[in-house]
């Protein structure tokens, strides 16, 4: 209830359908290789005392290096790990079937059709989905049943540079949008631009900034700032503090964000073992004429061939969601919620269906038609 202050008007109109798995699966594997950052010191020549300046700059940035900082990850990803670990961008009720079709793996294309139907919170809807990637590029577009349409697009520049535009049409008064951002992945640090709705006449809109820096090796800090402009005349400037630290042996991460006006995100997640997550998130609201607070627990067990989620809130909600894989190309869903606080609860079930033309032993399947155990 807290996130959605600031996170719904940057939330896409994407469908959760099968496409989920193969957009991170392409994202993963098609992210341009980090290049050397250009050194300043060529430029600084030709500056009057500019010399001092590059031998201080080289210095500083041999210091720098010495230290062995990673790249922190973007202020978008900063609490990855736990929305993989809990439930809130999974769940669903109802009756969903996701049938998925690959026409070629490299360049990937596919395409989706998507089902849902006796939900408690959304009508009866059809998605159709299409997914395009290759090795800089990532393009994904859906239409519902409504007429909505919705598009995502990623261009890599080169080495350390992705451009990113979101875009969504709709029928319905106030729902059509556009995003432009772009990300830069430095050595130790990344930044990102982006605008949602921009007017190029009067400059309304919603502007974003973020830099997240790497301190030590585990220890990462950052500053994201909000503009939003509704008039030439009235604007809004809004502005949260990031923090992230990671184990030495990246088993455990935790992090804090906070808005002076009085909003505050904390999360930690824990790799226990090789198949298990536990994930802890709690959501602070301290504003003057409103307070509350919501804290969440969760947990993730990958089974030989299905995946288990469960969680439980200071809300009074308890959670589970299983994913049960019989084939690499046929995966059944059931989740469940009980509210004990309102005595009410949704059930749903789903299924997601692959069609490849991969051969049997591509997919990873024995002669018998089971899915091949990890290694």
């Amino acid at each position: 209830m807290i996130c959605a202050l600031f996170g719904r008007i940057f939330r896409s109109h994407m469908k959760r359908s099968a496409q989920r798995i193969v957009v991170n699966t392409v994202m993963s594997s098609t992210s341009p290789q980090k290049a050397p950052e250009p050194s300043s010191s060529s430029l600084l020549s030709f500056v009057p005392g500019g010399s001092a300046l590059s031998g201080l700059n080289s210095k500083f940035q041999g210091w720098r290096a010495s230290l062995g900082l990673s790249n922190p990850g973007t202020a978008e990803n900063l609490q990855k790990e736990v929305k993989a670990t809990l439930l809130q961008n999974m769940f669903f009720d109802g009756a969903r079937a996701d049938l998925s079709k690959s026409l070629s793996m490299n360049p990937v294309f596919q395409v989706t059709h998507s089902f849902a139907l006796g939900s408690q919170t959304a009508p009866p809807s059809y998605n159709f989905g299409a997914v395009f990637a290759n090795n800089n590029i990532f393009l994904q577009g859906s239409m519902d049943d409504g007429g909505n349409l919705s598009m995502r697009f990623n261009q890599g520049w080169g080495g350390n540079h992705v451009t990113k535009v979101q875009s969504q049409i709709s029928s319905q008064p106030g729902h059509s949008m556009i995003q432009i951002e772009h990300d830069y992945q430095g050595a130790d640090y990344s930044m990102n631009v982006k605008t949602l709705n921009p007017s190029v006449l009067d400059g309304a809109g919603i502007y974003i900034g973020s830099y997240l820096q790497s301190i030590t090796k585990n220890l990462a800090l950052g500053v994201e700032s909000y503009l939003q402009r509704a008039d030439p005349s009235s604007s809004e400037l809004n502005t949260q503090f990031m923090a992230k630290y990671t184990s030495t042996d990246k088993n455990w991460i935790a992090t804090a964000q906070l808005q002076p006006a009085g909003i505050l995100s904390a999360t930690y997640w824990q790799k226990l073992s090789e198949k298990v997550d536990v994930a802890a998130d709690l959501q602070v609201l301290a504003l003057p004429d409103r307070r509350d607070a919501v804290a969440t627990l969760g947990a993730k067990y990958d089974l030989r061939f299905s995946t288990f989620r469960a969680q439980l809130d200071s809300s009074g909600k308890v959670s589970a969601f299983l994913e049960q894989r019989f084939a690499p190309t046929f995966a059944f869903l059931v989740t469940g919620e009980i509210d004990h606080f309102k005595n009410a609860a949704k059930v749903g079930v789903g299924v997601m269906i692959e069609s490849s033309s991969l051969t049997p032993e591509e997919m990873g399947l024995t002669p018998e038609g089971l899915p091949l155990p990890p290694p």
